[in-house]
């Protein structure tokens, strides 16, 4: 009878622990809920690794606004312009997962992983992506003082003049780099690279014909194309741009493995939790979707892009090993 008097006391103990553990459990839960369900509570810092004026602080500071009015809470835009939006992504990488510091990214973070040996972050397990912003194609330009009026004689003069056209980009390593080089490959042409630090410089070469070709954004070059300054022949993408429609795709130049589009998007700390994640996705995929949003990116050259978080992880872990082949192709390699 002791006995069971002891085995009954000892059930009584177990389960009244089982209780209190199931219990605490249950108050922890639901205080991260809650807690995830008041996010944003306090400003929320949005870092961009590149400086005032260019298309990532351009669509940063466009989505802003909204995301504030949206959410709740002020959203601050800090540039953080250095080596390709490294330092941008190495304070990221070292910020707390709460949701508070997210960072506005690019094609370029892609290319740069593909690169760089020496990076202090890993580019997929260092971060949490949140959303794609938008895509946009690069426009394949010429100098007014070359005689070229399409793609067929750009590609006809190349063969003819192996290594004599050079072409400019942002720096070792860029989207720019990267996009030239599959259209030289798909074309079999041998063009000279001639890197710059910065779009700027390398477009104020072009329309001064010290270079002969660039591939760059719509955001850059737009507007000197309309004024006549440099010319367009085509886009990068796969179909024809509504960024430009009056311009033939790669693929319809007979150049389809020479795609590529570049695309804007938000991530955050890796172990940032799913219930803030999601909180973003939904807020930013609401305002890109929106009339007033599609316009802006339009006068932009690039399009509204909403995807999931899952997908656009996907998507940066497929360019960055899409990149590395290509690197290793045309002996790309970082500074």
């Amino acid at each position: 009878m002791h006995a069971i008097q002891l085995t009954t006391r000892r059930v009584k103990i177990a389960c009244c622990s089982i209780i209190s553990i199931f219990t605490m459990l249950v108050s922890v839960t639901a205080h991260a809920q809650q807690h995830y369900a008041s996010y944003p509570s306090k400003p929320v810092t949005v870092l961009v690794g590149s400086a005032a004026g260019g298309s990532n602080d351009t669509f940063a500071r466009a989505l802003s606004k909204p995301l504030q009015e949206l959410l709740g809470q002020t959203f601050i835009v800090e540039n953080k312009p250095a080596a390709g939006g490294i330092l941008a992504n190495n304070i990221l990488a070292k910020s707390l997962p709460d949701g508070y510091t997210i960072a506005v990214v690019s094609s370029t973070f892609t290319t740069g992983a593909a690169v760089r040996e020496n990076l202090t972050y890993d580019a997929v397990k260092s971060f949490s992506p949140v959303a794609m912003l938008a895509k946009g194609p690069l426009l394949i330009t010429v100098s007014q003082q070359t005689p070229f009026q399409s793609i067929a004689e750009l590609v006809t003069y190349a063969h003819q003049n192996p290594g004599k056209l050079n072409y400019g980009s942002s720096g070792v390593g860029s989207i720019n780099q990267f996009a030239t080089e599959l259209f030289a490959d798909a074309a079999q042409l041998k063009l000279t690279h001639v890197p710059y630090k910065g779009m700027s410089p390398a477009v104020t070469d072009l329309i001064g014909g010290q270079i002969d070709i660039l591939v760059a954004s719509a955001p850059s070059l737009l507007g000197h194309v309309n004024s006549q300054k440099i010319r367009a022949l085509s886009v990068t993408t796969s179909d024809r741009s509504e960024v430009i429609p009056q311009l033939a795709s790669a693929s319809e130049l007979g150049y389809p493995s020479s795609a590529v589009e570049l695309w804007w998007g938000v991530i955050a700390p890796a172990d940032t939790p799913a219930e803030i994640i999601e909180t973003l996705n939904r807020a930013i995929n609401q305002i890109i979707t929106s009339q007033a949003m599609r316009a802006f990116f339009l006068k932009e050259g690039a399009s509204a892009a909403p995807t999931t978080p899952a997908l656009f992880k996907t998507h940066i872990q497929e360019e960055i090993k899409r990149w590395k082949q290509i690197a290793r192709k045309a002996n790309i390699q970082a500074d």
